[in-house]
């Protein structure tokens, strides 16, 4: 019997036939099927990120995307393909941003699709420079692959930085649901799970070419790559002392979760009653003493500094020689004018402040209003006044506590920005109010990116949430303890001890970023030369 064409029988395929039908396919797209393909390629990579966690169907996305620039005839056209993409994946990763517009509706309403969108489009710019260098170089199969991961994780870093910086929703953070390939994030920080992710991700768009066994060798080591990242994480936690063994002897921690809506919390006639029920909730029996408890941001809807009777009121929930931690906000006029800081402070049982942390890394339109003169005051929290920032990052000595590194809200978002240069502190406390953002992705992906933190700097996190999720992990990331979203409840935990040493990544910082761009262009430059 003879063969179909002509075709040698002995010949190794250069390329599966339906793959390069597909890669075509998506590559002769054109006009708003190009871009509307691309924009469910960039929502169907955003059900990768938590709480869904479909890291699988980053594949189809990347691959799809990178089939769709073979289509683009200059880098331009390039670029507002991996713009539509940016817009997909931002728009369904950020969209809870819009919740909190609805807080107060009869004010912001109107505003809430506009704010999502600019958001989304204007998040969109970083991928579209990415995928326009990417098309710029004109290069082909493994090294495109490696370039555009490498592109994807220097705008990623870009994105933390510039206009006060947004590193929500960073690719490694999909990873979230997998201890073992969090443990990359002690050596490289987030930066390498994000450039790995990247790179499995696009590697089977190599498939389609025609490049016969090097293709298919490149993507085998790439996916070989994430297994072995995959393997280390496990023999690092198994390593690691067993979860909730070690702890901080004497200290029992109460974590108070009251889930107070947001449309409550400033209501004049409730705000006794919510500090009334956090107060209930903080003196409830548990199985051992408390040693400490912590309240969550703006647990405290008064000037807590300035009212000695309210004061005395907390005295009485804080155990002996303990302190109740908590969100207020705090005003001053000592230059003359009335200034408020979102902060935490902590009360010892005779009702003195003993400690005092102001937020440095305020929320745009949330806390303040940038080009106030232009816009108004146009923030969502209570009161025309906008916040004022705090020095920096911070390490406080609380009596009874090891030296704590204090995080309010999305401060915890930031890679490498958590802890104060030159002292190390024993544990980090992030206190946040997710309750603006209603039972959405939200909520979980704020406590993804936290618990990054943990693995990062190998120090336990302690989050307290006013309506979840408050939680304790240990330096490893690994949960030990949690209150779910919406729950009403108390969590006691003792407090783990953080790893003995730094991580490299708590040592050298976003200088890893470098080192990472420096080793990925390498590769891609080896690759340039073995499959031009």
């Amino acid at each position: 019997m003879g063969t179909e064409s002509g075709a040698d029988p002995g010949a190794i395929p250069i390329a599966p036939p339906r793959l390069a039908a597909w890669a075509g396919a998506l590559a002769g797209l054109t006009g708003w099927r190009r871009h509307g393909v691309a924009a469910l390629c960039g929502v169907t990579a955003a059900a990768a990120l938590p709480p869904l966690n479909l890291v699988p169907l980053l594949v189809p996305a990347f691959t799809a995307l990178l089939w769709l620039l073979d289509g683009a005839r200059r880098p331009r056209h390039a670029a507002l393909i991996g713009w539509t993409f940016g817009f997909g994946h931002m728009a369904a990763g950020l969209y809870w941003v819009g919740i909190a517009f609805l807080v107060d509706a009869a004010r912001f309403g109107l505003i809430m699709p506009f704010a999502v969108a600019g958001l989304a489009a204007g998040m969109a710019i970083f991928p579209a420079l990415a995928v326009y260098a990417v098309a710029a170089t004109g290069w082909r199969g493994p090294a495109r692959v490696v370039l555009l991961a490498t592109a994807w994780l220097l705008l990623e870093w870009l994105r933390s930085w510039i206009l006060t910086g947004f590193p929500w929703n960073l690719m490694g953070t999909v990873w979230s649901a997998v201890p073992d390939m969090l443990q990359l994030a002690a050596l490289t920080g987030v930066w390498g799970l994000s450039l790995l992710t990247v790179l499995a991700a696009a590697a089977p768009a190599v498939l389609a070419e025609r490049r016969g066994r090097g293709g298919r060798v490149f993507v085998a080591a790439v996916f070989g790559l994430v297994g072995l990242v995959w393997a280390g994480g496990a023999l690092r936690l198994a390593a690691a002392p067993a979860p909730g063994t070690a702890v901080v002897p004497d200290v029992r921690l109460r974590l108070v979760q009251a889930s107070i809506p947001q449309a409550l919390k400033w209501q004049p006639e409730m705000r006794r009653r919510n500090i009334d029920q956090q107060r209930q909730l903080s003196l409830r029996p548990g199985p051992a003493p408390v040693t400490h408890v912590i309240w969550p941001e703006t647990a405290v809807s008064y000037l807590l500094d300035q009212d000695p009777d309210l004061r005395r009121v907390l005295a009485e929930i804080v155990p002996p020689d303990g302190l109740l931690i908590t969100g207020t906000p705090r005003g001053s006029e000592d230059t003359g004018e009335f200034r408020l800081w979102n902060s935490l402070q902590a009360l010892d049982s005779r009702g003195e402040i003993v400690a005092t942390y102001d937020k440095h890394h305020l929320v745009p339109f949330g806390e303040y209003t940038p080009l106030r003169r232009v816009l108004g005051a146009l923030k969502l929290t209570v009161g025309s006044t906008d916040f004022s920032a705090g020095p920096g990052p911070a390490t406080l000595a609380l009596p009874g506590l090891p030296a704590v590194s204090p995080l309010i809200c999305y401060e915890a978002i930031f890679p490498g920005q958590v802890v104060a240069p030159g002292a190390r502190p024993g544990w980090l406390l992030n206190v946040t109010n997710d309750g603006w953002f209603g039972n959405s992705s939200g909520p979980y992906q704020h406590f993804a990116s936290a618990r990054l933190r943990a693995v990062e700097e190998g120090l336990p996190l302690i989050r307290a949430a006013n309506s979840g999720i408050s939680a304790v992990v240990d330096p490893y990331g690994r949960v030990l303890g949690r209150l779910g979203f919406n729950q009403v409840g108390v969590l006691d935990t003792a407090l783990p001890t953080p790893i003995s040493r730094g991580t490299p990544y708590a040592l050298l910082g976003n200088w890893v970023v470098a080192v990472l761009i420096l080793t990925a262009l390498s590769f891609t430059l080896i690759l340039r030369r073995f499959f031009p």
